[in-house]
Parts: structure tokens; sequence; C-alpha cells
């Protein structure tokens, strides 16, 4: 038997799911961001802290995220749109799936891109046409995946991803969001 080596520790995320099973309250977490405005539409996003298995938790270094927009929305184009760094999360929660669910099938991966499209009438946004939504109309995501495994194989990777994504379920469902002045 080969030993397929994707990178992910499939052991610790199954350990994890058993301990989670028997103290649900510890699968409580609370992610957060803190954005910064710098000037125009410009801002600075930092993410370190964040709650989870019971107790405050820190990534080993602070995180940092430019927003901006293009030039052509007369803007200085020092960092991504907000609504790009959607197509960031998603992107990179399907494929940390798909090498998850190929380590655990035991599928050897040599390369897996995914190309994310986000289709926007930004006529909403703009209070063009209030009977456009502000958000994207479709997003396509289209993987190029080669590995070990049979086409279906591989389709059943990224089905799987798919179900298992969180950034995934939080654009294809309802999510309660409550906005407050502090």
């Amino acid at each position: 038997m080969t030993t397929v080596e994707n990178g992910v520790n499939v052991q610790a995320l199954l350990d994890a799911r058993e301990v989670l099973r028997g103290a649900p309250e510890a699968a409580q977490f609370t992610w957060r961001a803190s954005s910064t405005w710098s000037n125009g539409v410009h801002s600075t996003t930092s993410i370190q802290n964040f709650f989870g298995l019971g107790q405050e938790q820190a990534h080993k270094t602070e995180k940092v995220f430019d927003a901006d927009h293009p030039e052509i929305f007369a803007a200085q184009d020092n960092g991504i749109t907000p609504i790009e760094y959607l197509l960031v999360g998603l992107a990179s929660c399907l494929t940390a799936g798909v090498a998850s669910v190929a380590q655990n099938r035991g599928i050897q991966l040599r390369s897996v891109t995914s190309t994310v499209e986000g289709n926007h009438d930004i006529r909403g946004i703009l209070g063009v046409d209030s009977d456009v939504r502000n958000g994207f109309n479709d997003i396509k995501v289209t993987f190029t995946i080669d590995a070990d495994a049979s086409k279906q194989e591989i389709e059943a990777l990224v089905a799987q991803s798919q179900k298992r994504s969180a950034v995934f379920d939080a654009l294809t469902n309802p999510t309660s969001v409550s906005v407050e002045v502090a």
C-alpha cells in the first residue's frame, strides 16, 4: 500500500470530531476581524484572536488585509475589493477541503487549482437601479485536479468538499447579520 501525503493531518481532524461529539459547547467558535478606514475607500483589516474550544485563541501572527477598489472606480487600488475577498474565501475553503478529503480517502494529489468567477452588476451598489441586487448574481467554481484517481473519484472529492465548506454554506444559505453602531 502506498502512503498518501497531501500535507493534511486527517487523524487529528478525526480525533477532534470524536472529542466534539461529546462536548458540543467546545465546537462553538467566534471568528473576528477588525477593519480600520485609511482613506477614500481603502481600509485595512486585521485578524489575530478568535474564540474556540472554550477559550480565547490566537493565530501565530496577526494577518493584515488591504481592501480598496481599482482605479477604474476612481480609487487608489491599494487592495482587492471587499467582494473579491468572498471569492478568496470560497476558493481557499473548497481547495482546502479537496486536500483534506483526498488525504482521508487515500488519494494522492499532484496539483489542485480552483478558479472562481463572480458575475456582478454594479448598478445596484451605485444606486443606478434599485431592482439590481448589490451582490453577485452568480458564482462559478472550476477545479483542475491532477491526482491518482478516476474522474468520478475526483468529482466525489469536490462534492464532499462543497458539502463541508463553511464558506460555500455561508454564501448559499441565509446567514443572520446584524450591524450596530457602538
